[in-house]
């Protein structure tokens, strides 16, 4: 939970659990700092050598789509 504003209380919340193809260590560096620079990004960790990605957000303040772009940006492949 974010102590600035309070995002993260109650359920509002979504996680995503994906695999995504085409991490290399440096990309998932950089998709999970670009992913934890949204608004409504609360958490993000991903297994670059398998793919496993984790993601807590709040969907009224990140859409999906937003979400997708990064991992587009970084060339990875997030199948949701």
């Amino acid at each position: 939970m974010c102590k600035e504003c309070g995002c993260g209380e109650g359920s509002g919340n979504t996680r995503l659990q994906f695999t995504a193809k085409g991490y290399t260590q440096e990309s998932a560096a950089a998709v999970e700092k670009n992913l934890l620079g949204l608004a409504g990004v609360l958490y993000v960790h991903i297994h670059a050598h398998d793919g496993e990605t984790t993601i807590d957000y709040n969907p009224e303040k990140t859409k999906l789509r937003e979400i997708l772009k990064v991992f587009d940006s970084h060339g990875v492949e997030a199948d949701i």
